[in-house]
């Protein structure tokens, strides 16, 4: 009987496809056209049969079934390679996929050469059926993607993409990884470590594994020979996409591609400095001494965030006016008095930047100029070299290093309101005064905000009812479900007219407690519905309805 869903098989396929340098659709229709041999996991294998020093133990679960179907894969594409199959052979590039051609010699079956210790015997099947089951999840993850439907711009786009790579290769951890995964896949490596032995001499593997700086001119000269060595197999060509999406930190594979349709650049987004922006901020009220020109960096950087068009306008905005400059040019005490008062709406503007930055690009841009000033830097592509340096250490910083970024200041959290609304909940706030439950708890961490007062007040009931009931039980109340818009209700199989729509119901349980224990502690004061589920023996339904119900579901 099976023990996983198709999600969770996916899981594996995806992680031994990226591992092993293959397409992914192949293991699943693998899994589909053999449903054998039956594991020990309770799971059905994908063809996978012991051979050379690979035992029936090492194949007898999914995962490892998985693990060896990746391995086999490879090899047999190695040893069509080495037949003289050429890339169009393989694979079709306008379509993405592998050839039919290829898929033939699959359901053939593949024994590896005793020269390899880590492949097992794929068994033969049917290759109409292992076609079908490909093209399906191929198609299934297309349509999942948004995949553009023609890939003939692929190739082009990765190697325009790779032959620019070394122009823009600063060092950093992203850059490092994305060219690393892309000499382990191009050479058919498992693992990182093997990786980074591959491009340095023996002798410097153990230096280069402590320090990967090491390792970033044999990456450079690796890139540079890319696009000459390219020849379209398949492992190759995932070794460029996997690089684009480590590269422009993707979440998938299908980002990447999708990404290259209409920008081929490794080109960085200046959102790659970020961290360094704000971790610089951060630090300015540690080393703010009042000199003119951090002065002159603030006042600029405030400018341009608030988008003035003057520095008269900006010193207005932070209360210092034309009356109070002129009249403080003769005295010295006023003066000072001024750049005090100046300097501390200069620091409260520092301290809220980090709560308030949006990512816009006029914000980022105002605090490069900041920077740039407070440096003392001639231009604004040396005060973004000098952010790239700043983001590199602290990439590599330990935490207490004074290279690290500084530990966030919390914002100031204002006074509880007379009465909550949607447009005041307070995420971390009791809902009812002195009380054990939370926003967050009722809004499954501010996910599943309510728009309208009815709702809100619907929270507040049930959550004066629940400090009751937890009250009476004596232990907390761990929440699974509270508010559910209708759409997440639906989603989740919730009942037409559930109570949680409404938001005056709570689906919780307590450590050391059993469902029925609740109920029955419960039943005979609960003013509202109760109830209990058969399914899920230790969770409790609680609802502030106006009469008594019970149930159990």
């Amino acid at each position: 009987m099976a023990t996983l869903s198709p999600d969770q098989r996916n899981y594996y396929y995806l992680l031994e496809a990226e591992r092993a340098g293959i397409h992914k659709p192949i293991l699943a229709a693998l899994y589909q056209a053999h449903s054998s041999p039956a594991l020990a996991d309770g799971e059905t294998g994908l063809g996978i049969s012991p051979a050379n020093r690979v035992s029936l133990e090492q194949v007898n679960t999914f995962p490892e079934q998985v693990q060896y179907a990746a391995n086999a894969i490879r090899s047999l594409t190695d040893s069509l390679i080495a037949q003289g199959f050429q890339g169009t052979d393989l694979w079709k590039p306008e379509q993405g996929r592998y050839s039919d051609k290829f898929l033939q010699n699959v359901a053939r079956g593949y024994a590896p050469p005793t020269s390899e210790a880590s492949t097992a015997r794929l068994e033969a099947c049917n290759a109409e059926q292992l076609q079908q089951a490909y093209l399906a999840d191929l198609e299934a993850d297309f349509k999942a993607d948004n995949l553009p439907q023609n890939l003939a711009y692929l190739d082009r786009a990765l190697l325009t993409l790779v032959d620019r790579v070394t122009a823009y290769y600063s060092g950093l951890p992203h850059h490092r990884d994305a060219v690393l995964e892309a000499v382990r896949i191009w050479r058919e490596l498992d693992t990182r470590e093997a990786a980074i032995a591959s491009v340095v001499p023996a002798d410097r593997v153990a230096s280069a594994t402590q320090n990967e700086s090491e390792i970033d001119i044999p990456l450079k000269q690796f890139a540079e020979r890319l696009s000459a060595n390219y020849g379209g197999y398949p492992h190759q060509r995932e070794a460029l996409i996997r690089l684009t999406q480590l590269w422009r930190q993707l979440p998938t594979r299908e980002d990447a591609i999708a990404s290259l349709e209409k920008n081929t650049s490794p080109e960085e987004n200046l959102s790659i400095i970020d961290p360094a922006l704000i971790t610089f901020i951060q630090r300015i009220p540690q080393f703010y001494q009042g000199q003119g020109s951090q002065r002159n960096a603030l006042t600029e950087g405030f400018r341009l965030w608030r988008q003035l068009d003057s520095r008269a306008t900006a010193l207005a905005n932070l209360g210092i006016t034309p009356e109070l400059l002129k009249a403080s040019t003769t005295d010295k005490t006023a003066m000072q008095t001024l750049a005090t008062q100046l300097d501390q709406e200069l620091l409260n503007f520092v301290r809220v930047v980090p709560a308030d930055y949006k990512e816009q690009e006029y914000q980022r841009e105002a605090l490069i100029r900041l920077v740039q000033l407070w440096r003392g830097l001639p231009s604004r592509n040396q005060a973004i070299a000098t952010l790239l340096e700043d983001q590199k250490r602290l990439n590599e910083a330990r935490r207490q290093a004074l290279d690290a970024a500084p530990k966030p200041v919390p914002v100031a959290i204002p006074k509880r309101p007379a009465r909550w609304t949607p447009e005041n909940i307070q995420l971390s706030a009791a809902i009812i005064p002195d009380g054990s439950f939370t926003w967050a708890e009722a809004t499954h961490g501010g996910t599943r905000m309510p728009t309208t007062q009815i709702t809100v007040d619907a929270m507040v009931r049930i959550a004066r009812l629940a400090q009751r009931a937890r009250d009476r039980i004596g232990r907390p109340f761990i929440v699974t479900s509270w508010y559910r818009p209708p759409h997440i209700n639906q989603a989740v199989g919730g009942a037409r007219y559930s109570r949680h729509i409404v938001g005056d119901a709570i689906d919780f349980f307590c450590d050391g407690l059993t469902g029925n224990q609740l109920y029955w502690s419960l039943e005979p004061w609960w003013p509202g519905g109760l109830g209990r589920y058969t399914k899920f023996p230790n969770l409790c339904h609680i609802d502030a309805r106006s009469y008594r119900a019970r149930w159990r579901h």
